[in-house]
């Protein structure tokens, strides 16, 4: 079979215009109104979606998959089967929610549109939010996502083995994970039973620009990736990518690779390759055993000076480095003493404190891997503006910090917390405090508006399929 360049017929001008007109959103729905949202559509075209329960969340809560034929019996056209299965996932990480307007847009744009479903030639498979439990715990943000003080002071993050995106089975050399959580396997029975052509599972970053991940080098869908952001006014990430491993294949487009891909950069890195917190490979990573090529659009809340500047600055990249690592690894250490000297006197086993528990020594590990790096050879060079290693630090003590400080808080409101206790919250809360006043003014941080973050995903997913490469026939069999 030889891959050729697709017979496009939802073009790049179509995609954009489309992108470009969507309604304003004042924030982001909770668990609640998505899946409220989706019913009543589905109520709507009962001909043309169909619902089924996959799996259980933890606590309890039921997960449907929706799924949108190409016509119904009744439409005038062939029923030939089409030739392309999509499937899109919300919540993967529980505080991402730009996913949830992306959903109930492509949702009502596909079964509205007939010529729409037809030229894309694609059954398409959605899961509006596969970790309900986790995004209940960041809802009290998504009312006002660009103020960032209700941003970081509702914000949750599981830790990585209780994260579906990280908690699929893997066996590889010394890394060996199979503790699947109920919705993770969930989602893996319907990576397995479907075998789509396309996965996407719905992220979005914190600060910055635009960036995206790719299975696979698709060089003709990156002009429309590089579009969509300059035609709704979100700059391209051009700083640090997420980790170090990451091969860039066009500017802030990455090669996603494989858990199996890290490992091994790792291990040649002098790095363990398998630290402490890390659970299972990732689902994308997962789903290449069935060809799927995926595609993740991280689009930002916030867009910070200089994200998309490529000049030089005046400051050496390594120093950069040196600083940032020093700063996150002097946190993680403190924060990690914090912890160790009330944990015995915490009473409430909460989700803050399971991540506390995970992140607030993560971040010592990871400012000893930008020590790490600074010696680095290729590091040794000027820094451009929009490298600014100092950007993790803030995200990692507002984050993670800001875990401990939700575990603290818990107890403290419980009516739990004895003496120790309640000082530590009060004296990690002032601390906590000046973190965010100070990422104010060094990020210098502008809301982006909820239309267009989620219009350069929307316009992603879209692409993603129309730009599909399709099997010459003469090499079919």
């Amino acid at each position: 079979m030889t891959r050729i360049k697709s017979l496009q017929l939802v073009t790049d001008d179509e995609i954009v215009e489309r992108a470009a007109a969507l309604p304003d959103f004042a924030g982001y729905p909770g668990v609640d109104e998505l899946l409220e949202q989706i019913e009543e559509i589905a109520r709507e075209f009962p001909g043309l979606v169909s619902a089924e329960r996959i799996g259980t969340s933890r606590l309890g809560e039921p997960i449907t998959m929706y799924t949108v034929a190409l016509r119904s019996a009744d439409e005038a056209g062939p029923l030939d089967a089409p030739s392309k299965r999509c499937l899109v996932v919300g919540g993967v990480h529980p505080n991402e929610p730009i996913g949830s307007h992306t959903i109930i847009l492509l949702l009502r744009d596909l079964l509205g549109d007939a010529s729409l479903r037809e030229r894309l030639d694609t059954v398409w498979h959605f899961i509006p939010c596969v970790d309900p439990d986790g995004m209940r715990l960041n809802e009290g943000w998504f009312d006002n996502p660009s103020d960032s003080e209700t941003y970081f002071r509702h914000f949750y993050r599981p830790p990585g083995d209780e994260q579906v995106e990280w908690t699929f089975p893997i066996n590889y050399k010394s890394k060996y994970f199979d503790a699947m959580l109920p919705e993770t396997q969930a989602l893996q029975r319907v990576i397995d039973e479907i075998r789509p052509d396309f996965y996407v599972p719905l992220h979005n970053s914190e600060s910055g620009g635009a960036y995206f991940y790719v299975s696979e080098p698709i060089s003709e869908l990156v002009p429309l990736l590089h579009r969509l952001p300059a035609e709704l006014g979100i700059p391209l990430h051009r700083g640090e990518p997420e980790a170090a491993h990451f091969t860039e294949l066009a500017p802030a487009i990455f090669e996603s690779g494989t858990s199996q891909d890290v490992y091994e950069w790792r291990e040649a890195n002098g790095l363990d390759p398998v630290p402490t917190g890390a659970a299972g490979q990732s689902s994308t990573s997962y789903a290449r055993k069935h060809g799927t090529v995926s595609l993740i659009a991280e689009l930002p809340i916030w867009r910070t000076f200089g994200a998309d500047d490529t000049s030089p600055s005046t400051s050496s990249y390594a120093a950069l480095l040196q600083e940032a690592g020093e700063a996150l690894r002097e946190t993680g250490t403190r924060l990690s003493a914090l912890l160790a000297e009330v944990e015995p006197h915490l009473t409430l086993n909460s989700p803050f404190l399971r991540s506390a528990r995970v992140f607030v020594p993560g971040m010592t590990r990871a400012g000893e891997l930008m020590i790490a790096r600074s010696a680095m050879k290729e590091n040794q060079r000027t820094a451009s503006v929009a490298e600014r290693p100092m950007s993790v630090v803030w995200m990692y003590r507002l984050r993670f910090g800001g875990a401990l400080r939700r575990a603290l808080k818990a107890e403290v409101t419980a009516g739990s917390a004895g003496l120790l206790v309640r000082h530590a919250a009060r004296e990690l809360e002032r601390e906590w405090s000046g973190w965010l006043e100070q990422r104010l003014i060094d990020e210098q941080a502008q809301g982006i508006p909820v239309k267009d973050v989620v219009g350069v995903q929307y316009g992603a997913i879209l692409g993603l399929v129309a730009h599909a490469p399709y099997l010459d026939a003469s090499d079919a069999s």
